[in-house]
């Protein structure tokens, strides 16, 4: 008899355990569509699956996770089983059958040994572990996909698929496509280093591959317009996709992509169809309530639904991938396109509903403590009492005057009509006025506040707190102490009444309140008492809210050096005033621009008038405020001393009178003024006239009483001129410019007289102060007479470089024939260690693109630094820093 060989295998069996065919669409990998983008990043990181047992895809749907898996799959050159679930394989006899069909399709050579399930309902131990003994003994290891897994909640299949995986060792690679968690121990397999993991951050697209993608479905967009699609979409890959398929068939595919409503797209159907339908009654409601939030927690949730299951709700939703994103601290937010869909979603089902939401929202923030989303919810619920309260309650009425977010919070509070009438409200309206300088508006509102009854509760106390510094600001817009120092005598009686946390939390109350004070002290010229206030605004905690205020009071400090004649230390207040700016980033308009005034008005004195005029220049783009009295009038002082420095003296006195309405008038400004409009007389040849403006002058303003001495000397009143200088008194308050011009005048006197040891002696003492501080102006303005003394040898050397020329070799000329002058004396210290960096390369004469490649940081960023290192240089090119550096010692 012939030899017999070894049995047939029987074929597979071609139906599952219901007795139905198996559906060969099951096990076919889906087709790519067309404008498919590859991603690299994620095919390279998917490789790692051939070396883990479990590798799983999590993400939410349209993720792009199966058309990730196929074209993986596609792409091995090897076999691999793939499996789309469906609901009906939650049944493990079912779901076995299918899988052991996809292997044996797949070309994975399984004995008759590991038979077929017979019941739908079940599977036999045997078979699992038969399955598993001959999957590991396959000498390459199987790959199969399970896409859609998520469709197979059911743990017993969990538990048996995990059996299977374990005991299978290096014979199986499961890949698990799935929008949740898979019951299975990922945490073992994890911490064994055995999965694979991609999931939906990682999913999501890239600005890079979002334009690539816009770009193979014909679109061409600018990159801003590329990041703000995947901003909003948040990289998610059917949206980009819904979009780019919407936006070709526009003709402006920018402007659709601003005017794309999502609520009534084919991303809301997809969305609409694939996340919330599917959800119960209860999670649907919730997610169409928590739309109107950017962000939720379980309890405010709670209070939107008037329920409390939103707490194991959000868990579900956020494990099943539904577009709810976990935050932290058991903060949820939802996916930006999602919340847009219902929204829209809420409005059609639930029509009126919102505003109320809004408020609840609000009621639960002011609760919490978190002011910033109360008010946005107030506003949004029209509940314009609820969001003033709020504000006025928390201290918070300062930030309309920070700089920071301040055009936000006037934006917000713009919509607010005439109701409510309420005390709280009146004062955000009279914040608002106040903070666009309507200051006729404001005080009407501060009047109507003040007439309702007074309370003793905290929130009493915080709106007479809150009043006493829009009172403040009142008094220094029109130039009224009187006012500044009552409200600031209301605000220290009713700091004790307010909680500490409450002041803490708001030290830019206090520092803003300061500095409005000091502010109207100085205008009237109560130089002392402005000094105490300004310090204490200057030395308020270095909070970024308190920066404005700071920079502010530091720059009035500087105007007050100024105007007492110590023009170094206004200098160096100046400056510390545009790094505190420049340090808390503010807004370049944020301020009144005073720091740059004042440093032009040192410029002036030191005869460095293209500076100064630059410096002016910046002023006005730095901060232009007709309403504020003390820049206004500083401003009109430097452009007028400019102008007669420049010799255009009519110009000068028409520059020197602020377009200002006050309550009252400011000694220093209108004794600047007369001393401008005097020059102008004497120099038109009427020196009466001149001396009677200089009536005008305050006698308790040393400088400006020496400058009128100077000028009486110059319209030969030489008696009016020492009467003038012996009225000065020595109480230490007069600095070295002022000590600079009374030496002139009184040398002046004596050369006249024909005392020329004494006109030397004193123009000696002149020169000493003025060289230290670099005043040339004095010099330039006291008259003929002067001359002849710098001429000779003892006084010639002493002037020599900085205020004559000097000898063969001394620096050039500037078009006034002054030498130029030196470098303004800058603390080393004040140039951060990076602008220290850039300036070195500087001087190696690196361009600003190679100094960015040497940093390693962006052109903005070189360019950012550049503008600093020029602003403290007091420079405007490359190689005026450069030079300057070098006499500073900083190179």
């Amino acid at each position: 008899m012939p030899r017999a060989g070894p049995p047939e295998e029987p074929p597979a069996p071609r139906a599952d355990p219901l007795g139905e065919p198996f559906l060969r669409a099951r096990f076919s990998l889906p087709s790519l569509p067309a404008g498919f983008l590859r991603r690299q990043r994620l095919a390279g990181h998917l490789d790692r699956a051939l070396g883990t047992p479990l590798t799983l895809l999590n993400g939410p749907a349209g993720a792009g996770k199966t058309l990730l898996a196929a074209d993986w799959a596609a792409g091995l050159r090897r076999p691999v089983a793939w499996l789309t679930t469906e609901a009906a394989d939650r049944r493990p006899g079912v779901f076995w059958s299918y899988v052991l069909q996809a292997l044996r399709a797949s070309g994975v050579p399984l004995s008759p040994a590991v038979g077929a399930p017979a019941d739908a309902a079940a599977v036999d131990r045997r078979l699992l572990a038969t399955l598993a003994a001959e999957l590991s003994e396959q000498s390459r290891p199987a790959v199969l996909v399970l896409d859609e897994y998520d469709r197979l909640p059911d743990p017993e299949t969990a538990g048996q698929l995990e059996f299977v995986l374990h005991h299978a060792g290096p014979g199986l690679r499961l890949v698990l496509v799935s929008r949740t968690e898979p019951l299975l121990p990922l945490h073992r397999y994890r911490a064994a280093g055995d999965l694979t993991e991609i999931r939906a951050s990682e999913l999501a697209f890239t600005p890079d591959e979002a334009a690539l993608l816009l770009a193979s479905h014909g679109l061409d967009l600018p990159d801003r317009a590329v990041r703000a699609l995947v901003d909003r979409t948040r990289g998610w890959a059917a949206g980009l996709r819904l979009f780019a398929l919407a936006a070709r068939e526009s003709d402006d595919p920018e402007r659709y992509l601003k005017e794309f409503e999502a609520g009534s797209s084919t991303i809301a159907d997809f969305l609409l169809a694939e996340v919330l339908k599917g959800q119960t009654e209860e999670t649907q409601d919730l997610l169409l309530r928590v739309s109107v939030l950017e962000r939720f927690r379980p309890d405010l949730a709670d209070a939107l639904t008037l329920r409390s299951d939103a707490g194991p709700l959000l868990a579900g939703l956020c494990r099943a991938n539904a577009f709810v994103e976990r935050l932290g601290h058991t903060w949820y937010r939802l996916h930006p396109l999602f919340a847009e869909i219902l929204r829209a979603h809420l409005r059609e089902r639930l029509p009126g509903l919102e505003p109320e939401l809004h408020r609840r929202a609000a009621a639960w923030f002011h609760r919490s403590g978190m002011l910033g989303e109360t008010l946005g919810h107030g506003a949004a619920a029209g509940d314009w009492d609820l969001a003033a309260s709020a504000l006025v309650a928390d201290l918070a009425i300062g930030r309309f005057f920070t700089g920071l977010h301040t055009d936000d919070l006037a934006a917000l509070f713009s919509r607010m009509g005439p109701e409510p009438a309420t005390p709280a409200a009146d004062l955000v309206r009279a914040a608002r006025d106040l903070a666009r300088r309507d200051t006729d508006q404001g005080l009407a509102r501060l009047r109507r506040a003040g007439e309702h009854p007074a309370g003793d509760s905290p929130d009493d106390a915080a709106a007479r707190m809150s009043r006493a510094l829009l009172e403040t600001l009142a008094a220094r817009l029109t130039g009224c102490p009187a006012r500044g120092e009552e409200a600031a005598a209301a605000a220290d009686a009713t700091r004790p009444r307010l909680p500490g946390r409450l002041l803490d939390a708001h030290p830019e109350l206090t520092a803003l309140l300061l500095t409005h004070l000091g502010s109207a002290r100085l205008w009237a010229g109560h130089f002392e008492d402005a000094h105490a206030a300004l310090t204490a605004a200057a030395g308020s905690p270095a909070a970024t809210s308190t920066a404005l205020p700071r920079k502010e009071a530091l720059a009035h400090l500087a105007l007050l050096d100024y105007l007492n004649g110590w023009p170094g230390r206004a200098e160096r207040k100046a400056l510390a005033a545009a790094s505190e700016a420049e340090r808390a980033g503010l807004p370049e308009r944020a301020g009144s621009g005073l720091d740059r005034l004042v440093l032009a008005a040192v410029a002036v004195e030191r005869h460095e008038l293209d500076r100064a005029r630059s410096l002016l220049d910046e002023a006005a783009r730095h901060g232009r405020d007709p309403r504020d009295p003390v820049p206004t009038a500083g401003r009109a002082l430097v452009a007028a001393r400019l102008a007669l420095a420049g010799g255009a003296v009519r110009d000068a006195a028409e520059t020197a009178r602020p377009p200002l309405s006050t309550t009252a008038p400011s000694p220093w400004a209108v004794g600047h003024e007369a001393l401008v409009t005097a020059v102008r007389h004497l120099a038109e040849g009427r020196p009466d006239e001149a001396a009677e403006e200089l009536r005008a002058v305050p006698a308790d303003q040393p400088a400006c009483v020496a400058e009128a001495a100077a000028i009486q000397l110059a319209s030969g009143h030489t008696g009016a001129a020492a009467d003038l200088l012996d009225g000065i008194r020595a109480d230490g308050r007069a600095g070295p410019a002022v000590h600079v011009r009374t030496a002139l005048v009184r040398a002046g006197a004596a050369a006249g007289a024909g005392d020329r040891a004494a006109a030397r002696g004193l123009v000696r003492r002149a020169l000493l102060d003025a060289r230290r501080e670099r005043l040339r102006r004095p010099f330039l303005d006291a008259g003929a007479w002067l001359g002849p003394l710098l001429a000779e040898a003892p006084l010639r050397e002493l002037a020599e470089g900085w205020l004559t020329p000097g000898p063969p070799g001394s620096p050039g000329r500037d078009r006034q024939g002054l030498p130029e002058p030196p470098p303004p004396p800058l603390a080393a210290a004040e140039l951060s260690g990076r602008e220290r960096d850039v300036l070195e390369r500087l001087a190696r004469m690196m361009s600003t693109e190679e100094i960015a490649a040497d940093l390693f940081v962006s052109l903005n960023t070189v360019k950012t630094h550049l503008k600093s290192v020029y602003r403290k240089l007091a420079v405007n090119r490359r190689s005026d820093a450069v030079r300057r550096a070098r006499d500073l010692g900083l190179l």
